[in-house]
This record gives C-alpha cells, sequence and structure tokens, in this order.
C-alpha cells in the first residue's frame, strides 16, 4: 500500500466509523430524550474533547473526542452520581424496564435503519453491474463435475434471482453457508435453461482465511479477450525500470506466448520477484526485456505488481449487451433494500455461529486495519461502493452490539429480561462482575482480530 492509498484509507475510516458511531449513539440519545430521560453528554468517540458544544433546554454536551473508535451517551442515572429531587423522574434508573430496553435497543435499531436507507438509496439510484455469464471451468472442480458449462448464464441460485455477477456472488456464498449443495439455474449458451446441482460438502467453506467461493466451485466471470497492449507505465515501478512504453504490445513473457490482458495480468501476479524474459512489439519491431515484478500484499495474498495500466477496448456493443442496470421504483427499491439488509443480517448471524462453534476459523475475523484497507477501497471507486461498504458494516455493527455480552448493548438488554422475569434488577455485584467477563472477552476478541490484521500485512 502506498502513502497515498494509506492516508485515503485512514481518512475513509475515520468517516465511516464516525458516521456509524454517530447513527448508533443518535439512537439511544433520541430515543431517551422521548422516554423522558435527561441526556448529559453525546460524545463521538472517547477521550479528550477536541470539539464540545452545549445545547438545548438540558445543555446537553455535544462533543468529538480525540479517540474516534467508538462513543456513548451519558444519561442522568441515580447509580452514577447524586441526582436533584427535581429531576429524579428523569433519571434512566427510574424509568420501566421497557423503556429501559427500548433506549439500549436503540442503538443497534438505528444500525440496521441506516443500511435500510443506505441500500434504499443505492436501489433507487439504480443499480449497475454486469450479467452473471461464467468463464472458464477448472478441471475436477465442483462446478465442473455438475456439469456447468463456459458461457453459461446464472439465472438463480437456489431460487435466488441473479441479475448481476455482484448479486450472483453473495447469493453463491449465503446459500453455500452451511449447505451441502448449491442449485444454479442457468441459460446455455444454446438459450435452453437448465438447472445444475453443485456438491459443496468437499469445500472447506470458513474453514480457511481467504474465502474465495468461486475459485472453490471452479467458477470464473466471463471476459472479453482483450489485447495485451500497455496504456500507462507508472513511474518508479517494474514496469518502468524494466524499459516498457505506451503502446507496447505484450508478445511472450516467460517464454509463454502472450494472447490477452488477462493472460499477461495472471502470469505477472503468479510470479513476485521473479526476474522473467519478456518480449514485446515496439513500432513495428520486437524488443527484449527483462522484467522483475514487485511483491505486493493484500489481504494475505502476495501477487507480482509492476505498475501499468493495460488498454481496455471493449466494443460499444459488447459493453451495451453484458451491461445491465436495475432500477427500482420508491416501493420496489424499499422491499429490496428490507431484504437485503435481513440477507446481510442472517449471513453475519450464521458466520458468528459457525465461529463459536468452531466450525469457521478465527482467522476469519478482521480488526480496524482490514476494516480501513476496505473502507479506503471502496471509497476510492466510488460512493454507491462507499455506502455499501457502510451498510455491511452497520449491519455487523448492529448485529454485534446485540450478543449477550455484558459491556455491549446486548448484555443489558440480557439484564432486563431478567430483570422482567425476576420482578427486581440484577444485583449491582452481578453486574460487576459481568462487566469484568464482558471486557476481558472483547480484550480476546479484539486481539485475535488485530493479530490477523498484522498477520495480513506480513504475509
Amino acid at each position: 500500500m502506498d502513502f497515498l492509498s494509506l492516508i485515503y484509507s485512514v481518512l475513509a475510516f475515520i468517516v465511516a466509523i464516525g458516521v456509524l458511531v454517530t447513527v448508533h449513539e443518535f439512537g439511544h440519545f433520541w430515543v431517551a430524550r422521548r422516554l423522558g430521560v435527561k441526556v448529559l453528554r453525546f460524545s463521538v468517540g472517547f477521550g479528550k474533547p477536541l470539539w464540545l458544544r452545549r445545547s438545548g433546554p438540558d445543555q446537553t454536551e455535544y462533543v468529538i473526542a480525540a479517540i474516534p473508535f467508538g462513543g456513548y451517551v451519558k444519561m442522568l442515572d441515580e447509580r452514577e452520581g447524586e441526582v436533584e429531587a427535581g429531576e429524579v423522574e428523569r433519571a434512566f434508573n427510574r424509568k420501566s424496564v421497557w423503556r429501559r430496553f427500548a433506549i439500549v435497543a436503540a442503538g443497534p435499531a438505528f444500525n440496521f435503519l441506516f443500511a435500510i436507507l443506505a441500500y434504499y438509496l443505492i436501489f433507487l439510484a439504480g443499480v449497475s453491474g454486469v450479467k452473471p455469464v461464467i468463464g472458464e471451468i477448472a478441471d475436477s472442480s465442483p462446478a465442473y463435475t455438475a456439469g456447468v458449462q463456459a458461457g453459461d448464464l446464472i439465472l438463480a441460485v437456489n431460487g435466488i434471482e441473479t441479475t448481476t455477477w455482484e448479486k450472483a456472488r453473495f447469493s453463491l456464498l449465503e446459500e453455500a453457508v452451511g449447505a451441502d449443495e448449491i442449485r444454479l439455474e442457468v441459460q446455455t449458451p444454446q438459450l435452453r435453461i437448465e438447472e445444475k446441482v453443485i456438491d459443496i460438502r468437499g469445500l472447506n467453506l470458513l474453514r480457511d482465511e481467504q474465502i474465495d467461493l468461486m475459485r472453490d466451485l471452479g467458477l470464473s466471470q466471463w471476459r472479453p479477450r482483450i489485447p495485451p497492449v500497455i496504456d500507462e507505465v507508472l513511474a518508479d515501478g517494474a514496469a518502468s525500470r524494466a524499459g516498457l512504453r505506451e503502446e507496447d504490445r505484450i508478445v511472450a513473457l516467460d517464454g509463454v506466448t502472450i494472447e490477452s490482458a488477462g493472460q499477461w495480468v495472471e502470469l505477472i501476479r503468479a510470479n513476485p520477484e521473479r526476474e522473467m524474459p519478456l518480449r514485446v512489439t515496439r513500432n513495428g519491431a520486437e524488443v527484449e526485456l527483462r522484467i522483475t515484478p514487485e511483491s505486493r500484499n493484500d489481504g494475505g495474498e502476495t501477487y507480482g505488481y509492476i505498475g501499468v495500466r493495460n488498454r481496455v477496448d471493449i466494443p460499444e456493443s459488447m459493453r451495451r449487451e453484458m451491461l445491465v442496470t436495475e432500477r427500482f421504483g420508491p416501493i420496489d427499491g424499499l422491499a429490496s433494500a428490507l431484504d437485503k439488509t435481513w440477507r446481510m443480517t442472517w449471513l453475519t448471524l450464521r458466520v458468528l455461529g459457525k465461529l463459536v462453534t468452531g466450525e469457521a476459523s478465527l482467522r476469519n475475523l478482521s480488526g480496524p486495519i482490514t476494516i480501513a484497507h476496505y473502507a479506503g477501497l471502496s471509497a476510492q471507486i466510488g460512493l454507491e461502493p462507499f455506502l455499501g461498504f457502510l451498510a455491511i458494516i452497520s449491519i455487523s455493527l448492529g448485529v454485534l452490539n446485540l450478543l449477550p455480552v455484558p459491556m455491549l448493548d446486548g448484555g443489558h438488554l440480557l439484564y432486563y429480561l431478567i430483570e422482567v422475569f425476576k420482578g427486581s434488577p440484577v444485583s449491582e455485584q452481578t453486574e460487576i462482575i459481568g462487566q469484568k467477563i464482558g471486557i476481558l472477552l472483547l480484550f480476546c476478541l479484539m486481539s485475535v482480530a488485530i493479530y490477523n490484521d498484522l498477520l495480513r500485512l506480513v504475509e
């Protein structure tokens, strides 16, 4: 990752965390105010205030603090200090158990509402993508055994309509978790509608760190054959040092004849830090060069990189044929946003369940470094991908906060449910013990996630 990308990732991460923490804490704040609880402070971040303003009849403090990893809403509470007699009824602890339940549940609820809104805006704007036409099929793979062929168009995955590759990939992952088989409805190049049943019992889905279901199934996305012509050579890269120039057409690399840009990219990525002979045509003459791809790491994958942009010259007729844009009306868009949020929530819960039971590897956990990386990538691509990224992280925050772990919202909700059946609040000693357990669990979880992040950087 270069310095500019690092800065972009850090800024995108701060924006993402700031937005989602504000949404979460605003849920607590908004419901608390409406249920008659006095709010003393609304803080985005922890630690020393960088910005503070008092506003409203209660002179609530609105704070942006130095440490951006979280936030809190401080409410009037007799357990945290003396409360004036005239304001006792506005204290959080004096409210009924169901009102306290609603205030605490509002944080995660607003995370889910934010995801619905984000997806709704995306759907209203129209979702563009590429038709899910299958490219090469790996020999002896589950897809090959099922009879899937290159050129097949995926119409549905287990009955879920898939109009784009993005939908197809998500549906494949969603339906593969905990399943023995996947049913694909495809349209063959001869326009026949067929069903292909892919046996996935032999896959190690979620047991390996890198989830690449397409690779494991033996599927690939169809790509047009683009000539291997260099469009731009980036300064100070391996390509520049090797003498590559714009307009060079790649003829052969390491003795392998290059027929397409895709083949050229695959060979470069597969050979980091290895010097290879390279032959190009330049101004009608062949030129012999030698090139050594730099080694880069992304998400635990090491690959070769030389610093060029290949010319992408796809005929307009092919673009029109392969690109598809889904447009949604206000009602359809809302229904689709609700459906997408629910499906992402249910998938997150299923994966968490497999982590707890040991059916999924802890190496799949990601911490702030990986999240920042993907925040930067999505932000650089555009507003729509960044909104989609925010929606996914918001759903994850909502789910995690509802887990019955002390220190999290879900732990407090569990205490309130116990209070409903017990008839009285849990003891202060129980809460103290629960807090210690919660802190330990969260520390262990964050330690594993950050450890995984650091491993991905050095592997």
